[in-house]
């Protein structure tokens, strides 16, 4: 399969960076294609640009993110890595999904601008890797998982209904200690090579 994995944590050194490895190294040990695209180390930006906003409702102009659309929409799997902070992605990723995610590219807007029609037929799994400083309970009970929720009915419902999402979870990660580290490094290789 076709797999695009995207990393999006500042740190080289980072838990992120060795879970998105682990993953990269089982795909293609599984003889998938496999794409890589670091947002930090790519310099991506997440800004949103007055050119691409205002192209929203007619034809989008994507202002210096075609590698990024032309990756997107050769991928039948994703690989998304990151930490959640604040409950959220960080910036730049949330930036991926404002510029690259686009309408005519993502999505098409409905003509009465009621609900919009999903474009990603290729896309089949989205795989979710996450680090979180806090404890499972707060981000389950609590609040009851806002990460995946978006990911799952505000992004993928819309723009590739027909995509599971399998997310995992890290917690407790600034205290990491050597078993859990091998532990989640297990548990990213096990998702990936059910694909």
């Amino acid at each position: 399969m076709r797999c695009l994995v995207v990393t999006a944590h500042p740190l080289a050194n980072s838990l992120c960076q060795a879970l998105a490895d682990a993953a990269t190294s089982t795909l293609s040990e599984a003889e998938h294609e496999c794409r890589r695209v670091d947002l930090y180390r790519s310099q991506f930006s997440p800004l949103l640009t007055s050119d691409e906003r205002a192209s929203y409702y007619g034809r989008f102009v994507a202002s210096g993110v075609t590698k990024e659309i032309e990756d997107l929409l050769w991928a039948e799997v994703i690989v998304l890595v990151f930490p959640t902070w604040w409950f959220g992605p960080p910036a730049i990723l949330k930036g991926w999904f404002d510029r690259v995610w686009a309408p005519g590219i993502a999505y098409d807007h409905a003509a009465d601008l009621g609900a919009i029609q999903p474009r990603l037929r290729r896309l089949q799994k989205v795989v979710a890797i996450t680090t979180l400083g806090s404890p499972w309970w707060v981000d389950w009970l609590v609040l009851r998982q806002p990460v995946r929720r978006i990911l799952k009915t505000a992004i993928l419902r819309t723009c590739a209904p027909q995509a599971s999402l399998t997310f995992l979870s890290f917690y407790k990660c600034e205290r990491l200690s050597s078993q859990s580290f091998d532990a989640a490094l297990v548990r990213v290789k096990a998702a990936l090579k059910a694909l």
